[in-house]
Formats: structure tokens, sequence, C-alpha cells
């Protein structure tokens, strides 16, 4: 069980790095741009999120 959960941890730094190696500029201007936007979206884009990654969690176990 402890490989797989640092596989799965391994793949999400992965998939969190690519766009910093890959468009550290683009990166920058996005950050800039996401400080401007409202707490409460952010808090919804985030809920959203968690809930998309429990659903697929769930179907990728069952």
């Amino acid at each position: 069980m402890m490989k797989f959960l640092f596989c799965v941890i391994g793949l999400v730094l992965l998939i969190e790095g690519l766009p910093y190696f890959a468009f550290p500029e683009k990166i920058k201007s996005y950050l800039k741009k996401v400080h401007e936007i409202p707490d409460s979206t952010l808090r919804f884009i985030g809920l959203l999120s968690v809930i998309a990654g429990l659903i697929l969690v769930y179907f990728g176990r069952y």
C-alpha cells in the first residue's frame, strides 16, 4: 500500500512541476492574475477540484 501511495505522490509532483519547468515566464504572469481573483472564486475552484479528484479516485479503485 505504501508503494502505491509513493507512486501517486510522485506522479502528482511530476504533473505539478512540469509547467514550472517548461514555462516559467508564463507561470509568473499567471500567478499575478490569480492574485486578482476573489477568494470565494478560488475556494469554489478548489472545492470542484477536490470533488473531481475524489470521484476519479473512487472510480479508479472500484
